[in-house]
């Protein structure tokens, strides 16, 4: 296999860049990505550490992230799987990057900028909220003011250094928001944790998954 050395030999292989796509990039969050970003309960956080490169999907039931200003970005860390894979990464390497989505849309907007991550109750009680237990529009018997409140245990704090929304073909391509759903031939949870594990029960796992899931949504 021949392998691409060099910068200049790799744009040898491609024709020049639209003025477009140099044009398009922001060093802040005009009103419309402000827009764009607040619609998004989605997205993708790249991250980069001493033992490599990290990307981590972020979701909620309502915005992924709060907009402090046009050049700051607050996101919160709900509960996860106590890895701290990118956290780790950011407190040793500020440098991140966000993909935001949003349903439906073939858009994809990008951020770069540097974060940090802060346990500061001014910042974290900011996301603070009750009735975490129940999933996305699904309504529970139970009076959401006597649900537990939660908050998170850190938020990540993003200076922000650009934005620009990315071409569309890749969605095209893949049909993301228009294909049929294409899941139900694919290995679980379960299965992959039983491909590596000697006697993991997966059929268990996968069966109580969705409750301990709702359980422990934030």
């Amino acid at each position: 296999m021949q392998v691409i050395e060099s910068v200049e030999q790799l744009k040898s292989l491609y024709a020049d860049v639209p003025q477009g796509a140099i044009d398009k990039v922001c060093d802040h969050i005009t009103p419309l990505y402000q827009r764009w970003i607040a619609a998004s309960r989605f997205v993708v956080l790249a991250t980069v550490g001493p033992e490599g490169t990290d990307a981590s999907p972020r979701g909620d039931s309502g915005e992924v992230v709060y907009l402090k200003d046009a050049k700051t970005i607050w996101m919160p860390d709900w509960r996860g799987n106590n890895r701290l894979d990118s956290l780790a990464n950011i407190v040793r390497d500020g440098r991140v990057s966000l993909m935001f989505m949003v349903p439906g849309s073939q858009t994809v907007v990008r951020v770069n900028g540097t974060g940090v991550v802060t346990a500061d109750g001014q910042v974290t009680d900011h996301f603070q909220r009750q009735g975490a237990s129940a999933t996305p529009n699904q309504e529970s018997e139970q009076d959401p003011s006597q649900r537990p409140t939660q908050t998170p245990r850190t938020v990540i704090v993003i200076k922000v250094a650009e934005v620009y929304f990315q071409c569309a073909k890749a969605l095209m391509r893949s049909r993301l928001w228009t294909a049929g759903d294409e899941s139900t031939s694919l290995p679980t949870a379960g299965e992959l944790l039983a491909e590596s594990l000697q006697g993991f029960d997966a059929k268990t796992y996968d069966e109580g998954f969705p409750q301990r899931a709702k359980d422990q949504l934030w």
